[in-house]
């Protein structure tokens, strides 16, 4: 998520736990160790792929942040062993703080690591696009409020109640999720389409409409589109995996790498002389976030892996959003899918 949404998550859970004897310095407190975990990002990888895929790595494992917990609680206690609150309540009060920043973000469709340094796929439940107002502003006007007025015990009922707010919404984001899985897969077994893999990610801002990619077993994959309020089958569009392509790349250790961090959700594009890589999870058809070079068509027609970089994609801008908002609450028109996918292999 979003670093502003991170720091009023931290300052909430502080405020709520600590508020009453550390005052407004609870929110300050809360909110800056809220971000620690995502100072991984000072580090300076030499590629695109590596930067994606060792970002919400080890600063986002819950075994760290436990013992980064612990660490503190020790110190504050013995630095300050005046103050008013028990070790127990001051490490759940810091933990919860760390811990919840990889959580959260592990509820959006980028992935994140909890379990470092075990060699799972990274968690990404795509529950939750990485900025949502409905999540984010409930927390922030609690905070302010409680900024304000001080920690006083109806500030602090405030921020509780701002927390259970925002919890609940990502079950109802889970649950957005599931619906479109199922209403998608449902339509698509009654078209007689054959489907390997499939999962729905939150189109921006929101959790009524959701985009719904799914493999086939031919080596295409579909880009569907369903909100809360249809009525009628989801549309889609049928597009070209070309699995071929990676062949060339297959002993290359960044793409494997590429390839666990996004659970293999990669399509495969020669673009003139170059062979570009994009991973399907973030964006829309013809419109994806991470898209890399990653070979060279040789003098014999061949491909050279090479260094990756990135390879600049279509943006999406206000025209494109506002079909998105539109898209919500009226089937039709439906999205130009095939007209926005024309950009992926440019």
């Amino acid at each position: 998520m979003d670093s502003v949404t991170q720091a009023v998550l931290g300052a909430g859970i502080q405020g709520a736990l600590l508020g009453r004897v550390q005052g407004r310095r609870a929110l300050i407190y809360g909110a800056a160790l809220a971000t620690v975990p995502d100072l991984d990002v000072l580090m300076r990888y030499p590629d695109p792929v590596s930067l994606m895929t060792y970002h919400r790595g080890f600063s986002h494992s819950i075994f760290v942040l436990t013992g980064l917990a612990a660490l503190l609680t020790w110190l504050i206690r013995k630095y300050w062993p005046q103050a008013q609150y028990s070790a127990g309540r001051l490490f759940l009060t810091l933990w919860l703080v760390l811990v919840t920043h990889p959580v959260l973000d592990a509820f959006t469709v980028y992935g994140t690591q909890l379990f470092w340094p075990l060699p799972s796929i990274p968690e990404s439940w795509s529950a939750i696009f990485i900025i949502d107002p409905v999540y984010t502003v409930p927390l922030l006007l609690a905070a302010v409020y409680a900024l304000i007025a001080g920690l006083t015990p109806g500030a602090r009922r405030l921020l509780a109640a701002a927390l259970v707010f925002s919890t609940t919404y990502l079950g109802f984001g889970l649950a957005g999720r599931i619906a479109a899985e199922d209403r998608v897969r449902e339509a698509m077994q009654a078209q007689g389409i054959a489907v390997t893999e499939l999962r729905a990610v939150p189109m921006p801002l929101n959790t009524l409409l959701w985009r719904v990619i799914a493999k086939t077993p031919d080596g295409h994959y579909y880009e569907a589109v369903s909100s809360w309020f249809d009525r009628d089958p989801p549309e889609w569009l049928r597009l070209p995996l070309n699995p071929q392509l990676g062949h060339a790349l297959a002993d290359m250790p960044l793409l494997q790498r590429l390839r666990w961090f996004t659970d293999d959700w990669l399509r495969y594009d020669a673009v003139g002389d170059a062979l570009v890589v994009t991973d399907l999870r973030m964006g829309v058809a013809g419109h994806y976030n991470f898209r890399f070079k990653m070979a060279e068509r040789d003098a014999d027609g061949g491909w050279r892996p090479v260094t990756p970089s990135g390879w600049p994609g279509a943006r999406g801008g206000w025209a494109e959003f506002k079909l998105v908002l539109a898209r919500i609450l009226h089937a039709q028109p439906p999205l130009p899918l095939a007209q926005w996918a024309q950009t992926a292999t440019r």
